[in-house]
């Protein structure tokens, strides 16, 4: 299924319980908030921040980032009233913590729809966990809904048993087997969280790693990772420049009947075009 590009470069978690989180959500240049539910919120509080949640939406002022709720699991004693009281709260999705079966993901859609949520709202699953992660192709084609694939890399290295903070070899595996159980069903699929906030250039050096491996975007844990996640993840001036250029000359090749043509010495091919054309539609949704 061809789904809506849409520029998710950095996505910042927001404490549901932190009012003031939520509220300067509205103006930072990110182009996803998570606002959350589960870990950031002690068990004490979850009833708190779910109302206060409920009510940041109602108000809105988020332009055009795109929202999502991360709910506490369904097997916890919050999780079946997170969705009843978020289920028509406004948002673009749902975030799923620690999935580890389709058989999950379906639980939660039907809880959805049976208290009242739109249909076209979307599912993000969290994968986190080694069974999710070995069943990420299930988890990605258990319903339509589900629309991204977000790696929870802090509970995925504890569990691993990896050293903290964790060098990306331990979790390349992991990352590398999300990212082709994401593709296969047309998703997209965002990187974890840098937990370091004093060490900026470690920071840009994971995006660009990121970047690299074929990830959408980041997961932020603070407004000061958002310039360098969308730097990193997004279109730059020269790759709207190339790909101009190769839709511009695979034109030209169709008009004198030929199947491929050369780009700045690079031979170019439909497939390339593809790639241009969504370079330059994520450039556009970006704008």
């Amino acid at each position: 299924m061809e789904r809506e590009i849409r520029p998710r470069r950095s996505v910042l978690y927001v404490p549901g319980g932190n009012p003031r989180a939520l509220d300067k959500g509205r103006t930072l240049p990110v182009d996803g908030l998570i606002m959350d539910l589960e870990d950031s919120v002690s068990p004490d509080a979850k009833s708190t921040a779910r109302q206060g949640v409920v009510d940041a939406l109602a108000q809105g002022g988020f332009g055009r980032r795109e929202l999502a709720v991360r709910i506490n699991g369904l097997d916890t004693p919050w999780g079946s009233d997170d969705i009843a009281s978020v289920a028509r709260a406004g948002m673009d999705a749902v975030v799923i913590p620690k999935v580890e079966s389709a058989a999950a993901v379906n639980a939660v859609i039907d809880a959805l729809a049976q208290a009242g949520a739109p249909p076209d709202m979307s599912l993000w699953i969290m994968a986190e966990t080694p069974r999710g992660v070995m069943d990420i192709d299930r988890i990605c084609a258990a319903h339509p809904a589900v629309a991204v694939v977000v790696m929870g890399t802090s509970d995925l290295a504890k569990v691993l048993r990896l050293p903290h903070p964790p060098a990306s070899a331990g979790l390349a595996a992991a990352l590398g087997h999300c990212l082709l159980g994401a593709r296969a069903h047309g998703l997209d699929i965002l990187d974890g969280v840098f937990l370091d906030l004093q060490d900026e250039t470690g920071f840009r050096d994971a995006c660009q790693q990121g970047r690299s491996m074929g990830f959408d975007g980041k997961t932020l844990i603070h407004p000061n990772q958002i310039e360098t996640a969308n730097d990193c993840f997004g279109v730059s001036s020269r790759a709207i420049e190339r790909a101009q250029k190769i839709i511009a000359a695979w034109r030209q090749a169709q008009q004198e009947g030929r199947g491929v043509t050369v780009v700045d010495g690079r031979l170019v091919e439909r497939l390339h075009v593809d790639e241009a054309e969504r370079v330059l539609a994520l450039a556009g949704a970006i704008g």
